[in-house]
């Protein structure tokens, strides 16, 4: 029997009261704010941030491709589901979805933010504004709460605590405060991860090298999103902190997963034949063997993914659809799925479509 997908990437819109409501009284005359914007429309200001966030990629799932805009929409024509719970199950029907993890929209952008304090406290706010909206659909909707890293005394802090609001993992910034992840000075966060059996996510668009910086067209730029979630792979892997801690878990969230193959080759190249030269640490196993056991990926319409399962591990493996974004499959996921997972055995689509996020988060949906 195939099994009601589950979306192992799935994203809230903020509310404008997301932050300025839940967030430390000290911090809330400089808490993210929407505000209406000539020429741009409805976008989130954030204090110590040049660039606003427009509201209009945020909920453009289902739109003609002609009719995505990143100005000159208001909060009000959002797919209200983003925002409001009450709404999130029917669209989730509407896609044949079983359940979501949820991420964030602004807080992705706010992972980039230079001051750990003020991030701190903003993603403090965002997790207990999360914990609402999740209650609301139990079995529906399970949220992935965010941790600055703004020391490693408060990731150890800030695991614990998403742990005892109900969260069944946390998203990373892409860039921590003290040196990088490879440091042994985050074991004690890694040894927290690992003891509280919480999965680490590392989505695009959260570390200071992601974005669409490239020659020629700005199309070009979109196809370096997936850059950043690549650097942090390596950087635990050959940093050894595998070998540290075999049982840590990481997703690599929204980069695709069909150029992983070739990465795991490429990785392994690199450890055989320049480990020498380039002063890479040991390593107990081949990097792949690590990306094969420790990484999960989630993809949406990369039809790739689903071909080159066999060159990977399809245990690792799993299907979103992005709702609200831009580059969303709702609402015809289940035509994109029919296509795109025809060649598989109904085992290793249920596995890639829900298996495997239900075991990884220990989910209850059905």
């Amino acid at each position: 029997m195939i099994k009601k997908p589950i979306s192992a990437d799935s994203h809230i819109t903020e509310p404008p009261n997301c932050y300025v409501d839940y967030i430390d009284p000290k911090f809330r005359d400089r808490a993210p704010r929407m505000k209406r914007l000539d020429k741009v429309g409805d976008a989130f200001v954030i204090e110590g941030m040049s660039a606003t966030i427009p509201m209009g990629l945020v909920a453009a799932a289902g739109k003609n491709p002609a009719d995505i805009t990143t100005m000159g929409v208001a909060f009000e024509e959002l797919w209200r589901s983003g925002w409001d719970p009450k709404f999130r199950v029917a669209d989730q029907e509407r896609d044949g979805i079983a359940a979501e993890m949820i991420y964030p929209t602004v807080g992705m952008m706010l992972c980039n933010h230079p001051d750990f304090d003020f991030k701190k406290a903003c993603f403090a706010a965002y997790n207990r504004w999360l914990q609402e909206y999740c209650a609301v659909a139990p079995g529906r909707l399970y949220g992935l709460a965010q941790v600055s890293m703004r020391s490693i005394a408060d990731g150890v802090a800030e695991l614990k605590e998403a742990k005892a609001m109900g969260f069944r993992g946390v998203m990373m910034p892409g860039n921590p405060a003290v040196e990088d992840y490879d440091s042994p000075v985050y074991d004690p966060v890694w040894a927290t991860a690992v003891e509280l059996d919480m999965p680490l996510s590392f989505h695009i668009l959260t570390g200071s090298s992601d974005g669409f910086k490239a020659r020629g067209p700005r199309i070009n730029g979109f196809l370096s999103i997936i850059r950043g979630c690549q650097d942090i792979m390596g950087t635990f892997i050959f940093g050894g902190v595998f070998d540290r801690f075999p049982d840590l878990k990481l997703v690599c969230v929204e980069a695709d997963a069909g150029w992983v193959p070739h990465y795991m080759y490429r990785m392994d190249h690199a450890y055989k034949r320049h480990r020498y030269w380039m002063k890479a640490p040991p390593l107990n196993r081949l990097p792949s063997e690590y990306f094969a056991e420790n990484i999960y990926v989630t993809f949406q319409d990369d039809w790739v993914a689903f071909n080159m399962k066999d060159m990977c591990n399809p245990k690792r493996l799993m299907w979103a659809n992005d709702f609200p974004h831009s580059d969303s499959t709702w609402p015809w996921s289940q035509d994109m799925l029919a296509e795109h997972t025809k060649a598989l055995t109904e085992e290793e689509r249920n596995w890639i479509c829900h298996d495997n996020v239900a075991a990884l988060y220990k989910l209850d949906a059905a």
